[in-house]
Formats: structure tokens, C-alpha cells, sequence
């Protein structure tokens, strides 16, 4: 099996799931990557076979960048031709972005399951989408982007299987945390975000007066925020996590009452996983996929959301004015839960081997 899938962690953690799901060999499986892009570290680290491929995208993009990257795309399928020639898989696994459009064009005729992550697809998706044999969505609400209804099936967002291990008691110790208190996550995504980040430093001090804060800065902003903290009591700093990235990011989120947190596809399926109720704040300078997100949950009372540009001024009151109401927290939990699909990954995995039944005595069960 192929799979080709990058760009950020809301496309690369469902396929690395899927794939745990399935139980492939190594010699089964070979991942294309973008290059320079951050599921090579991810990917590698579970000693997955990874190469890579060059793309860029075009949507959006400058007119003075237009032609480049066009050129990129035109390599990047020049590039998955060979790999296909030299890998033959049976079965190819995308997850979006322009990474996968090259590798779509090369292996048309080829079968192919596409999983839609967000619950509207990108330009990059819908393109995708042309060329998959079927197509996996996370929500039933997704099926109104696609024409072709016979291709679709609904699995649910894939969580990671090292999530469902963490449990509240289990988390608050792993931080060094009171039970007792209440406790806030927030965190911007797999690469940060950096009006969150400022937001929350601003009232960080008056937060920590009433409850105990996890904080994943990402890495572009840890050397300034860890500045920052060293500036804390010694009070403060017990009742303060700040980490750059966090491997165990199950802890984070079975830990807290309330997330603050962007949009990514991943909270369709982590924060219904752990019931966790969210102040979402959706990237402002990107498609509007954050946004639909955003709206998915709260219009299902799991989440409440805040505007990029309203952070600075309303963040801490809808804060204080969640985690001081424990029944209205309860509610939103309950919301949050009841759109959990904890075995969306095995549906998945039982789909791809569905498709590759008659394919080579088909995918390992």
C-alpha cells in the first residue's frame, strides 16, 4: 500500500492511525511525503519506509509564484510515476492536499481511497476526489460536497490508539496536577499559534490565580513563552505545563474541563474521543475549513467559538465564565461525546481491505 499524505498533523495522524490499524509489514508500505515538510520526523520515527516528492500549491498563490509552482506539480508527477513503477502498490491512501494531487494524476485506473479529514473539503480535495475509487468522510454532513454518492462512506475521524490509554486521574499525575482544580488546555495546532499564544500570556497570571494550565506552544513561539513563565511565582509555575510539542498529547486532552484551541480536523475526532468541551478559535488567514469545523461542534452544543481577532479582548471571560459553570460544562461534555466514532480507524482499515479483496489475496485482516 502507498500512502501519500503531509502537510500538517490533521492529515498525517489519521493515516499513520490507519495504517497501525492495519497491521502491515514494513515491506508493505512506503509513504510519500512533501519535502521539508513535518510528517517526515513523524513518519520515520515509527520506522515507517518514507520518501518524498516535490509539490507546491496553487490555490491562493501570487501570480510572481503561480509558474513555480506549477513547475513543482509537473516534477512532483514525473516523480510519482517513477515510484509507482518501482513500488507497484495495490492499493494507494490519501489524505488531501496538494501533496497527493501529482500521485493522484500518476496512478489514475489505480484504486484508491481518499479520506476527508475536515468536514469541507479544499480545492485540492475536491480535485482529489475526481480520481479515488471511494472516499471515507468524517461526518454524514460532508457527503453535500461530493456528486457521486456511491463513492462515499461515513468512518469518523481516526484517533490515534495511544490516546485512549490517558484517563483524568492518569493525566493530572502526569502533569503533577491537583484534581481538585480546575484545569485548562491550549493549544494551537501541530505547528502553533501564535495569537493564541500572546493572548493567553496577557491573562496567564489572573488564569492561574483560579486553575491549572496546560500550554502547547508549538515551536515557533516556545524560546519567547518560556521567557515568559520564568517570570511566574513560584506558585504559579505549579500550577503551569508549557511544552513545545507533546508527544503525549492524550494527556493534554483527557487532563482538562475546557480546551482553547484552532479548528484542524483533528478535534472532529480527539475532543468528542475524551468529551472534552472547546473555545475554538479558527484560523483567520486560511480557507474556510477551521471555520465549518468550528461550526460543526457548536451548533451541537459541544463548543463555543471566538474570533481569531476577538482573542485579546474576550478570551479570559469566556474562559472564566465556562470553567466557572460546571453544569453548562457538563452539557457541553455530553454534547462532545455523543459525537464520538472511536472505531472510525477499523472502519477504515475494514474498508481498504474490502477494496482490496480480490487485489493479491488482499490486505491482512
Amino acid at each position: 500500500m502507498l500512502i501519500c499524505a503531509g502537510g500538517t498533523g490533521g492529515g498525517v495522524y489519521p493515516a499513520i492511525t490507519v495504517l497501525e490499524a492495519l497491521g502491515l509489514e514494513k515491506d508493505q508500505v512506503l509513504w510519500v511525503g512533501g519535502r521539508g515538510g513535518m510528517e517526515e520526523s513523524l513518519v520515520t520515527r515509527k520506522d515507517i519506509p518514507f520518501t518524498t516528492i516535490p509539490a507546491a500549491g496553487v490555490h491562493g498563490v501570487g501570480l510572481s509564484k503561480l509558474p513555480g509552482n506549477i513547475w513543482q506539480l509537473i516534477k512532483g508527477l514525473f516523480a510519482s510515476r517513477k515510484i509507482l513503477a518501482q513500488f507497484k502498490p495495490d492499493l494507494l491512501f490519501f489524505t488531501g492536499g496538494y501533496l497527493a494531487f501529482p500521485m493522484a494524476v500518476a496512478a489514475i485506473g489505480s484504486p484508491s481511497l481518499l479520506y476527508v479529514p475536515d468536514i469541507e473539503p479544499g480545492l485540492a480535495l475536491k480535485a482529489l476526489a475526481r480520481f479515488a475509487t471511494r472516499i471515507a468522510l468524517t461526518t454524514e454532513v460532508s457527503s453535500q460536497y461530493f456528486p457521486n454518492p456511491s463513492k462515499l462512506t461515513v468512518t469518523g475521524y481516526p484517533v490515534r490508539p495511544g490516546m485512549k490509554e490517558w484517563d483524568r486521574e492518569k493525566a493530572l499525575d502526569y502533569f503533577g496536577f491537583d484534581p481538585h482544580l480546575p484545569t485548562l488546555t491550549v493549544a494551537g495546532g501541530s505547528k502553533g499559534a501564535r495569537s493564541i499564544n500572546t493572548a493567553v500570556m496577557k491573562i496567564l497570571p489572573k488564569l492561574l490565580d483560579q486553575m491549572q494550565v496546560i500550554h502547547l506552544v508549538g515551536h515557533l513561539d516556545w524560546e519567547q513563552i518560556d521567557a515568559q513563565a520564568q517570570t511566574l511565582t513560584s506558585e504559579q509555575v505549579k500550577r503551569y505545563q508549557a511544552f513545545p510539542y507533546l508527544h503525549e498529547m492524550g494527556a493534554a486532552l483527557a487532563a482538562p474541563d475546557l480546551i482553547v484551541s484552532r479548528a484542524g480536523a483533528s478535534i472532529l475526532g480527539e475532543y468528542p474521543l475524551f468529551g472534552l468541551p472547546a473555545i475554538l478559535v479558527p484560523y483567520p488567514h486560511a480557507w474556510r475549513y477551521q471555520q465549518v469545523n468550528a461550526k460543526y461542534l457548536a451548533e451541537r452544543g459541544a463548543a463555543v467559538i471566538l474570533q481569531d481577532e476577538d482573542l485579546q479582548d474576550l478570551l479570559y471571560n469566556r474562559i472564566h465564565d465556562l470553567i466557572s459553570n460546571p453544569p453548562e460544562l457538563l452539557r457541553m461534555r455530553q454534547a462532545m461525546t455523543a459525537l464520538a466514532a472511536p472505531d472510525a480507524a477499523t472502519r477504515i482499515a475494514d474498508l481498504m481491505r474490502d477494496m482490496s479483496g480480490t487485489i493479491n489475496g488482499g490486505l491482512p485482516t
